[in-house]
């Protein structure tokens, strides 16, 4: 009977955070970062969330943008796979920076590159399907979903008789505000006042109660969240977040499907809400990562908060809350829209420089560093995060080394944004700081001088 690789149940996968990358990656020779990239390729499978869009600015921009419009030049695909980067999530906040013609066009462009992906589609079907990639040590399916972004990203479903459209998978969720009896009379006072009930009861929604209360009452097929507000019992305030049941059994039913496809599947998410605090991941996220793990996920891994969160082991499975950025390069995009400029106060005749400096209140030093005085770019964190080194050996979880990455805090914006293994006080910083977050799920790191493991015992 013939042997194979892949039923030895052995894998090494490599997990990074969010790839903003608008430049070349091959051209660099620092040691550190070259140890990096050896540890990438050694993967079996190498992952990271491609926050950008991949095109020649072929469409028109999407005006409900507010942030960065991410586009990168479609040879960047190639730079990525230099590194070792095989398989990459497409559902996140700016996959529709440039519309629908955005999302197919990068399609388009990984497709043509060889880089395996999953999140965005033609439709919603098509967004939901996992994808794959195979590898000695079997085949890999990537689940890519989103909850943050423009509603019109979402992609549409088709019908027998109506086209789908194009966007990503979103899991939509609905925030629950507890709060005192007062505030809920203030607010249904309010919406009867702005004529919002008069709405509601157009469309016959009967949600509300006498302890519950919908402002703006949105059926649960709406693409717009919920706000929902309940009577709390101790007249303290509080708020927690729930999934959308539609959306998460559709997206579950593909993790039930990919672990019957493929021998690993990986399930990642983008998600900007936190808990309680910005370290901690939302109560919809956390409910939604354990049932992936209880569809089929070996592995699931978040992003989206640009900043590294706890871990949590779930079952005998990883869960990353979230690895922060591996590159941050959203101040080198090459073009942003005038609609972008006006609102920072620049004109028709401001140049990129203008705009990024604008934004992040740019201070320079004798030396030419930036020095960023408000926004993402002004917080450390933004430029310390986590690689992840997953190993399973005989289909059960053997290894997780955490990596300490250093993305070039205060240096130049040519310089900044690229990620290299920390060394230093930088790897201190970020491997206590996720020593101290997962340590409220129970999980134990050690730290190794510049790198750490988890004990999974």
């Amino acid at each position: 009977m013939a042997t194979y690789n892949s039923e030895s149940g052995d894998i090494n996968m490599v997990l990074t955070g969010e790839s903003l990358i608008t430049r070349g990656t091959s051209m660099f020779t620092e040691e550190n970062y070259l140890k990096m990239v050896e540890i990438m390729r050694a993967g079996d499978v190498t992952f990271t969330n491609a926050e950008m869009i991949f095109h020649d600015y072929e469409s028109p921009n999407n005006p409900h943008q507010l942030g960065t419009y991410m586009r990168s030049s479609p040879q960047n695909i190639k730079e990525l796979q230099w590194m070792g980067i095989n398989l990459v999530a497409c559902s996140n906040n700016h996959a529709y920076d440039f519309g629908e013609g955005g999302i197919l066009k990068n399609i388009e462009n990984l497709d043509k590159l060889g880089l395996a992906h999953a999140g965005s589609g033609k439709n919603l079907a098509d967004a939901r399907e996992p994808g794959y990639i195979d590898t000695d040590a079997g085949r890999v399916a990537l689940i890519s979903l989103t909850d943050s972004g423009p509603a019109e990203g979402r992609a549409g479903e088709q019908r027998r008789d109506m086209q789908g459209r194009p966007g990503v998978s979103w899991l939509r969720s609905t925030a629950i505000y507890y709060v005192d009896q007062e505030s809920l009379d203030a607010l249904k006072k309010v919406s009867q006042g702005l004529g919002f009930e008069d709405q509601k009861k157009a469309r016959e929604f009967t949600e509300d109660s006498s302890t519950e209360f919908h402002l703006f009452g949105q059926p649960m097929y709406s693409p717009v969240p919920t706000l929902k507000f309940v009577l709390s019992k101790d007249g303290n305030f509080s708020s927690t977040r729930i999934p959308n049941q539609y959306d998460m059994e559709q997206i579950l039913d593909r993790v039930s499907d990919a672990k019957r496809m493929a021998d690993w599947v990986i399930v990642t998410m983008h998600n900007h809400q936190s808990g309680a605090t910005i370290t901690d991941p939302g109560d919809h996220l956390v409910t939604f990562a354990k049932a992936a793990i209880d569809a089929g996920a070996d592995v699931y891994t978040g992003h989206g908060p640009h900043r590294d969160r706890g871990i949590e082991l779930y079952k005998g499975k990883p869960i990353f809350y979230a690895l922060g950025d591996f590159f941050m390069q959203n101040d080198t995009v090459l073009r942003t829209p005038q609609d972008r400029y006006l609102m920072e106060g620049l004109g028709w005749d401001a140049v990129p420089a203008d705009f990024y400096d604008t934004r992040s209140g740019t201070k320079y030093s004798e030396d030419h560093v930036n020095n960023d005085t408000k926004g993402m770019p002004s917080d450390f964190r933004q430029w310390e995060s986590s690689m992840a080194q997953v190993k399973f050996k005989g289909k059960k979880l053997s290894e997780v080394t955490l990596l300490p990455l250093d993305l070039g805090f205060r240096r130049s914006r040519g310089t900044r944004g690229r990620p290299t293994l920390a060394t230093g006080e930088v790897a201190k910083s970020v491997l206590d700081n996720m020593q101290q977050m997962s340590s409220k799920y129970g999980t134990k790191i050690k730290i190794n001088g510049e790198t750490a493991s988890i004990d999974i015992n």
